[in-house]
């Protein structure tokens, strides 16, 4: 099937994922790692995917200044044009801002696919079916697309999308709200009522229709960026772009533009998705032993234990015994051991350690 050469796609990789600590640290973060033992990091999988959807050279990168040597290494092939580097870490409306207004200057008819770099598909045509339908309406009518995963337990890691649901949509459904995180009980009545989906952070816009929308919404960081127009794609970029993200506020796409406008719509996706943001995401994805372990190591023995998440460095012996629902992981001079139910405070923990014992361990 010949690709549209007006469809791209942004990969987002700048993220530290401090949730997969101690295996993501900041010089080598969640997703330049082979997390499901599949020998290919998850960047790989996701540009593997994105391949399938648009031609390579419409594949962008947006990353941090310092990962820009592990993109070049992980990514055979790409050309630096592709990775676009960002000064500072500052959520993700500036960096779709950068990407929509760099696109724009090479193509001003493109649409575009919005994905974070380290998130779990194991259903790759229904993806790529479901991109390229969202792909066609975006283009065709400058609404703004998020995908939406049909939630099977009421998770509180994720943000839910509350749809309207009409006949002859072709499953494609005006976006009603957003809820953030809630709490267990709030969860349930959202999976029970069956009006929620999980947000899964996946969005489809023309670049117009994304530009559009930052200037209404957002018109400050907006006009930070349009200032840069001449330069995109030439060597004043770089330096133009330093100025901007030091202007620039720290703020989610979500909630500068898709909280706020009124052509949102998703799509309901069973695309075998997870955003893989806890160690307890991996166990649920992963394969397991008799006992029900998730074993990333050559040399792990186990007695009396059930259940738990091991990952150690392959030469290293290790003996678990009467531990169950736990996570052991040790990555260079870092043991880490939790119960699996206190995972949500390893990111505290982090904080913690960056706090007391510097940024060596983080």
């Amino acid at each position: 099937m010949r690709k549209n050469p007006n469809h791209y796609v942004v990969i987002m990789a700048g993220g530290i994922g401090s949730r997969f600590w101690p295996m993501s640290r900041t010089p080598h973060p969640k997703q330049f790692l082979d997390i499901l033992g599949t020998g290919k990091s998850l960047l790989q999988q996701t540009y593997d995917r994105s391949k399938k959807v648009v031609p390579a050279k419409n594949i962008y990168i947006v990353t941090n200044a310092q990962y820009r040597g592990l993109v070049k290494e992980q990514l055979k092939g790409i050309r630096p044009s592709q990775i676009l580097l960002e000064p500072s870490r500052r959520n993700t409306a500036p960096c779709i801002a950068y990407a929509a207004f760099r696109i724009k200057a090479i193509n001003p008819d493109a649409c575009m696919v919005v994905a974070p770099s380290d998130h779990l598909i194991l259903k790759d045509k229904e993806y790529t079916d479901l991109i390229n339908k969202a792909l066609a309406e975006a283009c065709s009518t400058d609404s703004l697309l998020t995908l939406g995963i049909t939630p099977t337990r009421p998770d509180t890691g994720y943000g839910y999308i509350q749809f309207e649901e009409k006949e002859g949509d072709g499953g494609i459904h005006k976006v009603k709200s957003f809820t953030e995180k809630p709490d267990l009980e709030m969860a349930k009545q959202l999976v029970k009522s069956g009006e929620f989906l999980w947000n899964a952070g996946i969005f489809i816009w023309s670049v117009k229709g994304i530009l559009n929308a930052l200037e209404t919404h957002v018109p400050e960081e907006f006009q930070l960026f349009q200032e840069g127009e001449g330069l995109y794609n030439t060597r004043e970029e770089k330096r133009f772009i330093q100025t901007a993200y030091m202007q620039c506020k720290s703020i989610s796409i979500d909630y500068a533009v898709m909280e706020k406008a009124k052509n949102v719509y998703t799509l309901a996706a069973d695309i075998g998705w997870s955003d893989l943001g806890t160690w307890g995401s991996l166990y649920s994805y992963s394969d397991k032993d008799e006992a029900g372990h998730v074993i990333q190591g050559r040399n792990v023995l186990t007695y009396d234990s059930k259940n738990c998440i091991v990952n150690v460095p392959k030469n290293k012996l290790v003996v678990l015994q009467g531990m169950k629902d736990m996570i052991v992981v040790e990555n260079d001079d870092i043991l880490l051991i939790c119960r699996q139910q206190d995972e949500q405070q390893i990111k505290r923990i982090v904080n913690d350690v960056k706090a007391t014992k510097g940024d060596k361990f983080v």
